[in-house]
């Protein structure tokens, strides 16, 4: 059975994207822990990260890496912090949380419940830095 982040992918459901390229997409968490708080997947199913290539891993961490710098040009942040868990989803992802303070990363906080126009206001703004 494809995970949700497949059917994303696949536009089978809506996903706010910010960026995609031919293997790799990011959207936002559509319950952040702050504005911002953007999920890197690879479009190839893998449950668990360190199962990718070595070449997958570092594309995967390289598009991470760029669209990091959008998030941080378009949220006013410190710097963007970077989490993988992996236990949520059986599709490898990334967490990219913009910083201000430690407990902005902090998993087992309330999270936020943007409404769907708040999430495309903040893709918007990601987007256009990338």
């Amino acid at each position: 059975m494809a995970s949700i982040f497949t059917k994303i992918i696949n536009r089978e459901i809506p996903g706010q994207i910010v960026a995609e390229d031919d293997h790799h997409i990011a959207f936002l968490d559509i319950n952040p822990l702050v504005e911002g708080h953007t999920l890197i997947v690879p479009k190839k199913e893998v449950d668990y990260i360190f199962d990718l290539s070595d070449e997958e891993y570092v594309a995967l961490q390289l598009f991470a890496k760029k669209v990091a710098a959008g998030i941080k040009a378009a949220i006013p942040c410190l710097r963007i912090g970077v989490a993988v868990i992996g236990l949520e989803v059986p599709h490898t992802h990334i967490h990219l949380v913009p910083l201000n303070d430690m407990d902005d990363i902090n998993f087992s906080r309330p999270k936020l419940n943007p409404s769907a126009e708040e999430l495309s206001q903040t893709k918007e703004k990601i987007a256009e830095q990338l």
